[in-house]
């Protein structure tokens, strides 16, 4: 660190620091001891803000998942979206609650009734797997939204009881073993005698 501060020493006459508060930068001027000057804008920080806050994606995240779905859940949302908290650690529901208390946002009220089921309660309540029901989803055969990307699924009952979800279920499942492509019952098996020959 000596080494360092000699050769700072060595090649830089003065810095002059001035603060532009309509852009909310500091300027620094460094006065090189050849003769030369340089300019540096270092960006000021807001008041209250240090280098360990949370990122306001994830606070925006929080924010709108806060109240319908349980700490747990935000949390792995976050974690799916690669946010971290602002010490850079993951997510988990300790960090979660701890952030939503400190903006006073409302808990989840595990006793109030959801608008829908999520994807898992929808295929359980279907009697399929969750990989159908994101079939179904992605094939736009049930209506289903997210608050935010990576966010569970919110699919209302009503729509899971029509006959043409019934319908896409069964083309699913008639559709599992078959070859996916026009031509796989040609193509030959790299076991088969004619690959031994």
């Amino acid at each position: 660190m000596r080494l360092k501060q000699r050769i700072v020493r060595v090649v830089i006459q003065e810095i002059v620091a001035e603060v532009d508060q309509p852009a909310r930068t500091i300027v620094l001027l460094i006065h090189w001891v050849g003769g030369g000057h340089s300019e540096l804008r270092v960006k000021k920080k807001e008041p209250g803000q240090h280098r360990h806050c949370t990122s306001l994606d994830a606070i925006d995240v929080i924010r709108r998942m806060a109240g319908q779905f349980p700490d747990e859940q935000i949390a792995a949302t976050l974690n799916r979206l690669g946010l971290q908290t602002g010490t850079g650690n993951t997510w988990n529901e300790i960090r979660v609650r701890s952030a939503r208390n400190y903006h006073a946002l409302p808990a989840s009220d595990p006793s109030r009734p959801r608008d829908g089921l999520t994807l898992q309660e929808a295929a359980h309540y279907l009697g399929v797997s969750p990989t159908t029901v994101r079939r179904l989803i992605e094939n736009r055969h049930v209506a289903a939204r997210q608050v935010v990307p990576c966010a569970p699924w919110e699919i209302a009952r009503d729509v899971l009881d029509a006959e043409s979800v019934r319908e896409a279920i069964r083309q699913i499942q008639a559709r599992v073993g078959v070859p996916q492509t026009k031509h796989a019952d040609l193509q030959s098996s790299m076991f088969s005698r004619e690959s031994e020959v």
